[in-house]
């Protein structure tokens, strides 16, 4: 599971969009997807973290979950 999909699941869940998530962080459109290529900033990843109540370590360890 990439890190896009961990944080596309942990927003459905708490019913938010990723495209809201964007919008509230003040991300640019598409922003989160890319993740889906490429390794986020940390700073980032923190920010959306601790907007959806987790902790990046725990977004971190659920990506690599499916991978194994």
């Amino acid at each position: 599971m990439k890190i896009y999909d961990t944080v596309k699941r942990l927003s459905s869940e708490k019913n938010i969009s990723v495209y809201r998530l964007e919008k509230d962080l003040g991300l640019a459109n598409g922003a989160i997807s890319k993740w889906n290529r490429q390794i986020p900033n940390a700073l980032r990843l923190q920010e959306v973290a601790d907007y959806l109540g987790v902790t990046s370590s725990y977004i971190l360890n659920e990506s690599r979950k499916e991978d194994k």
